[in-house]
């Protein structure tokens, strides 16, 4: 029996005309009740505090995890081709991660070079918004709790440094100095006050005065003091205990590790050693497509000559902040205008472009997802330093963080109300992210670029993900150091020196997650490929990207499968 989606229940009701009888729950309805209960436990949404991140919760997580899976596994199979077939297998895999995840206690590095634990209230704080008193007490209440938080935090990544499962130094050493900036913040200019500064009219003008002062006095008394004693910890303790290798292959059982994360991440099982070669197979290619363009600016040196203009000729770049968003929103308005000629299916939350506050500037740029019942559109976050990227490659970071890249994929699951919540807010990143990559070469067809310099632009930038696939193999397989790592972006792409340094660190702080880019946008592009030639004269672009992006993020093989039967259900013989 297929789920019984809110969507089918109400079209049963406007055609009967009878109360709607109550359904009982399908055996797989009711693993996952049980699973969306224990991950809103997990995200901390459905209490006062923050996540409960403490070892004994992360183990119940486990077992629990573990039971769920085992049901799961235990019911009869489920009709093919149905949604409830479709669902059962995404929670089946979900499942599957998180288990083998739980063996590896992750917890114990709970940050990257520039996110991470401490940015959790930050992004809290930037998404909430308060409609009643009783939310602001509420919001006040988690600010009071944040204190026990960094405990729990502090405590995982002491037995990180027990065990020796820490990252790198110069990860800790940056996140040291992030979390000085955060300590030495004064309390009023807290971000977690940022909730607070416009409250409804219906709150009488005393008592907006009052909570206000209320959460500051709680900031300067709970979350100024835990800020100070994470500085102590991590200028104390971490920093002097973080490894001196920058690869995941040193940690414990470190090459097993890394071989989980790369099919974690790649939602595929390619081996290290494989996804390198393709690396070395895209660099190539792109870089055949660059000379090409190259030449087609009149530009008559070499590439490495083209890259030194590029990354020091003035003209591309902005002179300041603002005139980098004005670029920016004025080629995300283009787009916008482009998108129903594309897709058949357009989400309603509309999205902006926003500067990152300070607390988040050391954090990567790129897209933050509304929230549709709360109001609060998506949004593509530049940092106060992004003028210093150049124009030409404007284009193509629209087309992958605003539209059609993540802001549609992510707003049009967020509106598939009809579907179970996890599937609505899950991210196999090589989905989410091939997807948006998926989305700036789209960008050719849909006659974005307008220049020989912005489709450079573009090349540099896959260039960039094509490089990553050897970069990270390199870090954290084959040893390789941060300078060996970096030539690969220095020798091949126009991207500034900062980026450049920046994103090495990244990738040496973030096993594997860079892999997803590219191995998710050449999954994608073969799915396009195998349904063109299905599908013929019969093939309708809008009609492809739609059953795409329809039933929301999944993994690369469940993708295929699923385009498979769309294929077949269009009358194609998939192959």
């Amino acid at each position: 029996m297929p789920l019984v989606t809110p969507r089918a229940r109400a079209l049963a009701l406007a055609l009967s005309c009878l109360p709607l009888p109550a359904i009982a729950a399908t055996p797989v309805e009711t693993v996952v009740t049980d699973y969306e209960a224990l991950s809103k436990q997990t995200s901390g949404d459905d209490g006062p505090g923050w996540p409960d991140v403490s070892k004994p919760a992360a183990d119940a997580r486990a077992k629990a995890y573990a039971a769920l899976k085992a049901r799961l596994d235990a019911l009869p199979p489920s009709p093919t081709g149905g949604e409830e077939a479709l669902t059962r297998r995404l929670l089946d895999w979900r499942l599957g991660i998180q288990i083998e995840g739980a063996h590896w206690d992750e917890d114990r590095i709970p940050f990257d070079n520039g996110d991470g634990f401490f940015n959790t209230a930050n992004y809290a704080a930037a998404t909430t918004v308060i409609r009643s008193e009783a939310d602001a007490q509420a919001w006040i209440g988690r600010i009071r709790a944040f204190p026990a938080y960094y405990d729990q935090e502090i405590a995982n990544m002491k037995r990180g440094i027990a065990t020796g499962f820490v990252q790198p130094r110069p990860t800790a050493q940056s996140v040291a100095a992030i979390l000085k900036i955060a300590s030495d913040q004064p309390a009023e200019a807290s971000p977690l006050l940022s909730p607070l500064k416009s409250l409804p009219s219906t709150i009488p003008a005393d008592r907006q005065a009052a909570l206000r002062a209320e959460a500051l006095a709680a900031v300067k008394t709970t979350v100024k003091p835990a800020q100070t004693k994470m500085l102590a910890f991590f200028t104390d303790e971490y920093v002097p205990h973080a490894r001196a290798t920058l690869g995941a292959s040193s940690l414990p059982d470190g090459r097993a590790y890394y071989a989980f994360t790369v099919r974690r991440s790649t939602t595929t099982d390619l081996t290290p050693d494989a996804i390198f070669a393709l690396g070395e197979k895209e660099v190539a290619l792109i870089h055949a497509e660059m000379e090409a363009q190259m030449r087609a600016t009149g530009f008559t040196g070499t590439l490495p000559e083209f890259l030194v203009k590029l990354r020091t000729d003035r003209q591309f770049y902005a002179p300041d902040l603002e005139t980098y968003i004005e670029k920016a929103s004025e080629i995300g308005k283009r787009i916008d205008g482009l998108l129903p000629l594309w897709f058949g299916t357009l989400p309603r939350l509309p999205w902006t472009i926003r500067v990152k506050p300070p607390e988040l500037e050391g954090s990567s740029g790129g897209y933050n997802l509304g929230d549709p019942a709360k109001g609060v559109a998506g949004a593509v976050v530049v940092g106060r330093s992004s003028f210093g990227d150049p124009l030409f490659g404007l284009p193509a970071w629209i087309l992958h963080e605003g539209v059609p890249g993540h802001h549609l994929q992510i707003a049009l699951g967020q509106e598939r109300t009809d579907l179970p919540a996890f599937r609505r807010r899950d991210e196999p990143t090589a989905f989410v992210e091939g997807w948006a990559l998926y989305s700036e070469q789209l960008g050719e067809e849909m006659g974005v670029y307008r220049t020989p310099y912005e489709r450079f632009g573009r090349l540099s930038f896959d260039m960039w993900r094509a490089c990553r696939l050897m970069m990270d193999v390199g870090i954290h397989w084959k040893g390789w150091s941060a300078d060996q790592a970096m030539r690969c972006l220095q020798d091949n792409t126009a991207l500034p020196d900062r980026v450049v340094k920046g994103e090495t660190q990244r990738y040496i702080a973030w096993p594997a997650q860079a892999l997803a880019y590219k191995v998710g946008e050449l999954g994608l592009l073969a799915e396009r490929k195998r349904t063109e030639q299905a599908l013929g004269t019969r093939f309708d672009i809008r009609a492809f990207h739609d059953a795409v992006l329809d039933d929301g993020p999944m993994p690369l093989s469940i993708l295929h499968d699923q385009m498979t039967r769309w294929i077949e259900a269009k009358g194609g013989e998939a192959r």
